[in-house]
């Protein structure tokens, strides 16, 4: 689980990168003049679709942590059941009856 929320974070950490990047990139496209500007709108469309697959990958990355931190509940809800149903079956003294006093008789 661990190694899994570490790639995932990484993922996450790269698409803030790749979105700059990118936005540079068609700031740079927009900027071309003359026979570059027919190929300017290609550009920005592939840029939109990158930046739509780095929003993708959030969201996937995002649903991966959030499986795995479901995992690492449901591994420490059953650990936490096998240690209780341990102590509760280990021989012991266990409950001794014993007498009980409820109410004092005024004495």
């Amino acid at each position: 689980l661990q190694v899994a929320m570490r790639v995932q974070a990484g993922v996450v950490g790269n698409i803030d990168t790749n979105r700059t990047q990118m936005s540079a990139l068609i700031g740079q496209s927009q900027l071309a003049t003359g026979a570059l500007q027919a190929a300017q709108a290609g550009n920005q469309l592939l840029g939109l679709q990158a930046q739509q697959l780095a929003d993708l990958t959030a969201v996937v990355a995002a649903n991966g942590r959030a499986q795995a931190l479901q995992s690492a509940e449901q591994a420490a809800a059953a650990e936490q059941g096998r240690e209780q149903r341990r102590r509760f079956l280990t021989p012991g003294a266990g409950y001794q009856p014993g007498n009980a006093r409820m109410f004092q008789n005024g004495n």
